[in-house]
C-alpha cells in the first residue's frame, strides 16, 4: 500500500489517504479541516475512497468528515470508545477556528485485530488508547499510522477529556514498540519517523 500525506486546518493535521497502487482504492484518514485541499489530491492520484476512517475523535481530526462522506458516499469508521465525541461539539471556539464542520455519526466501530481491506493491500487496527479511549492505530506493511499515540519525539496529550497517562505509554509499549525498527510512523501532526527512532529518542517509557 502507498500513502499520501495532507497538512490540513489550523493545527496543521495529518489527513493521509491510504492506498492501494494496483486497484486505486482508498481510505480517508483524519480530514481535520480543509476538505478543498484532500478532494485535488485524490482527483490527481485517480484514488477511489472505499471509506472514511478517524483514529479518534477530536475536532481536529473529524472537521471535514461531512464533506468528504457526503462527496463520495462512503461510510464512517471510528472506535466505539469515541463514539460520544462525534455526536456533540466539542468546543464552538475550535470549531469556528479549523473551519469545522459537526461530524455526520459512525457506520459501524471498528475493533482492535481486525483487517480492513484496501484494494490488494490489508490494515489492521490496533486500540491505542491514552490520548482519547478510543484512540485507534492503523498498521500496514511497512509503517503505522499512530494517529495522536505517537509523534516524531513526542506523544500524544493525556490531559483532555479522556485522557490517560498509564493507557497511553502501554499502548505505546506494547502495541507499538514491539513492531520492528524500521515500520515507518505516520503521526497524527508533525514529521514522519520510524519505530527504531522512537525506540531510541521518544521521552515516553
Amino acid at each position: 500500500m502507498k500513502y499520501k500525506m495532507i497538512v490540513v486546518g489550523g493545527l496543521e493535521t495529518n489527513c493521509y489517504l491510504l492506498y492501494c497502487e494496483t486497484t486505486k482504492e482508498c481510505v480517508v484518514v483524519d480530514p481535520g479541516a480543509e476538505a478543498d485541499k484532500i478532494f485535488p489530491v485524490i482527483a490527481e492520484e485517480e484514488l477511489r475512497p472505499i471509506a472514511l476512517i478517524n483514529t479518534h475523535g477530536h475536532v481536529d481530526h473529524i472537521g471535514a468528515n461531512r464533506e468528504v462522506k457526503d462527496k463520495f458516499r462512503i461510510p464512517l469508521w471510528i472506535h466505539s470508545g469515541d463514539k460520544e465525541m462525534l455526536a456533540k461539539t466539542q468546543s464552538l471556539e475550535l470549531f469556528l477556528f479549523l473551519g469545522a464542520q459537526d461530524s455526520p455519526p459512525p457506520d459501524r466501530f471498528l475493533a482492535d485485530g481486525e483487517e480492513i481491506a484496501v484494494g490488494r493491500g490489508r490494515l489492521r487496527v490496533l486500540h491505542t488508547p491514552g490520548h482519547s479511549p478510543g484512540s485507534i492505530s492503523l498498521l500496514g506493511e511497512g509503517f503505522l499510522l499512530s494517529g495522536d499515540t505517537l509523534f516524531f519525539e513526542g506523544v500524544g496529550r493525556t490531559d483532555l477529556p479522556g485522557g490517560n497517562q498509564k493507557q497511553l505509554e502501554d499502548s505505546i509499549c506494547d502495541k507499538i514498540m514491539t513492531l520492528p525498527d524500521e515500520t515507518t510512523v505516520l503521526p497524527g501532526h508533525g514529521p514522519l519517523t520510524s519505530v527504531g527512532f522512537e525506540r531510541q529518542n521518544n521521552p515516553c517509557p
